[in-house]
């Protein structure tokens, strides 16, 4: 799973299979350059010595084979070394090693260089055999040169031990320059990655360029749909304030129109609340596709209590804070107001004489809380009390009863949750998860 996620697995795990391979077939080619230099080394030195013993080689006055002067190679001299070698005058061994003792050796009857042969232990020899003429003679003479295959085996093996460790540390050393080369060619990947964050968190409006030329254009594009979707936006504001005032205005003459006492009034008002929702509505999906706004929670509440001080002094009601500081909210200044302006006002609205507001930081996410000390509700009133138009006392303080409608729709908009429950004030206590 992990290497079909990531291209950065994928590269690594590629170039170590590409290494690996490309180094087995070093090994085995260079092995075999090795292999076969050591063996013609060998079969070089056995030719020289059959060369040497044909050389000195004679014929007696009586027809018969005279070996000269024997190889001073010691390992000649060694018994049963796997050194050896004999001369035979029509298939009877004149002269031969010391090393071979009483025994003979008894090669094919064809000449060859390099076979293979076994000794009188049934050891395995590289066998030179080569028939040979001399004056004054018509006898069919031959020479045989021995070596051991495993003094060649052993040569071999000394000599592919340090040809594997070599490679398996120039493995190693490509395989921590692929690492570097891989980590260091995707770098620019996740710094765009996190240029991208810091836009969603609202720290940055646009993406700086990449220092490498193939993302640029993705930057520039990126950068591209930012622009293009804040026009948007901005079109859309327009539209909504445009429409507002086409339907708000013409709704207003007739209202005035109207004698005092018709029941159009009613109908005029049931009318003006539905455009309100509805552009509010509006006016909040347009919002949601901007990206990169941070708006402070604190601040944004002060500035709604300041609006409210006189309802609150007139009133006599008591407002707590617990706001941390540096606590931001991921979206827009104005759906945070109208959030949390419609909780507070709900909350004023109710509160007998003390109001509570607090706000604290979840992975990923804000709560915040306000409560009162008013009646409250209950719990299966809470869906009702959602539902634009709705009011659940007509007998109390003025309201369209789309207050907590409007939240809901707001909060639902930007991925959080509205939630109503008892406050351990006595009345209403409405939270609000938002994004971070």
């Amino acid at each position: 799973m992990f290497l079909r996620d990531s291209i950065r697995a994928r590269l690594i795990g590629l170039s170590a299979v590409l290494i690996g391979v490309a180094l087995v077939a070093g090994y085995l080619a260079i092995a075999a350059i090795l292999d076969r230099f050591i063996t013609d080394r060998f079969d070089a030195e056995i030719e020289a010595v059959s060369d040497t013993l044909i050389a000195g080689a004679s014929i007696d006055a009586a027809g018969g084979l005279v070996a000269g002067p024997a190889p001073t190679d010691p390992r000649f001299d060694l018994p049963l070394s796997g050194w050896f070698w004999q001369l035979a005058q029509d298939g009877h061994v004149v002269a031969k090693s010391d090393s071979l003792f009483d025994n003979v050796l008894n090669p094919p009857e064809q000449d060859f260089t390099g076979g293979a042969g076994f000794g009188p232990g049934g050891e395995v020899l590289r066998v030179a055999r080569h028939g040979f003429t001399l004056p004054g003679s018509n006898s069919a003479l031959s020479v045989v040169v021995t070596a051991p295959q495993s003094e060649i085996d052993a040569s071999m093996a000394r000599l592919r031990r340090p040809l594997a460790v070599s490679l398996a540390v120039l493995g190693l050393g490509l395989a921590l320059a692929s690492v570097l080369q891989v980590v260091g060619g995707l770098s620019a990947l996740d710094r765009l990655g996190r240029d991208l964050r810091r836009i969603r968190d609202g720290q940055a409006e646009a993406l700086p360029l990449p220092p490498v030329a193939e993302l640029r254009p993705i930057a520039a594009e990126i950068n591209a749909l930012l622009e293009q979707n804040r026009a948007v936006l901005s079109r859309t504001r327009e539209h909504v304030g445009n429409l507002a005032h086409s339907l708000k205005t013409p709704l207003s003459a007739l209202d005035n129109t109207l004698p005092a006492d018709h029941p159009g009034h009613a109908l005029i008002a049931r009318m003006d609340r539905q455009i309100c929702w509805h552009l509010r509505r509006a006016r909040s999906a347009g919002q949601m596709r901007v990206l990169g706004y941070r708006t402070p929670v604190a601040a944004v509440i002060q500035d709604i209590l300041l609006v409210l001080r006189r309802p609150l002094a007139e009133s006599g009601i008591a407002v707590d804070l617990d706001l941390p500081a540096g606590l931001a909210f991921a979206g827009e200044r104005q759906d945070l107001e109208e959030m949390t302006g419609n909780l507070i006002e709900n909350a004023v609205k109710w509160a007998n004489a003390r109001i509570r507001i607090s706000a604290a930081a979840l992975p990923g996410q804000i709560r915040l809380l306000v409560e009162d000390d008013g009646p409250g509700m209950s719990r299966e009133d809470h869906d009702l009390a959602m539902a634009r138009g709705s009011r659940l006392d007509e007998s109390g303080p003025p309201g369209s009863g789309l207050g907590l409608a409007i939240v809901a729709d707001l909060v639902a908009l930007h991925g959080g949750e509205l939630r109503l429950e008892r406050s351990d004030l006595g009345g209403l206590a409405a939270g609000l998860l938002l994004p971070a």
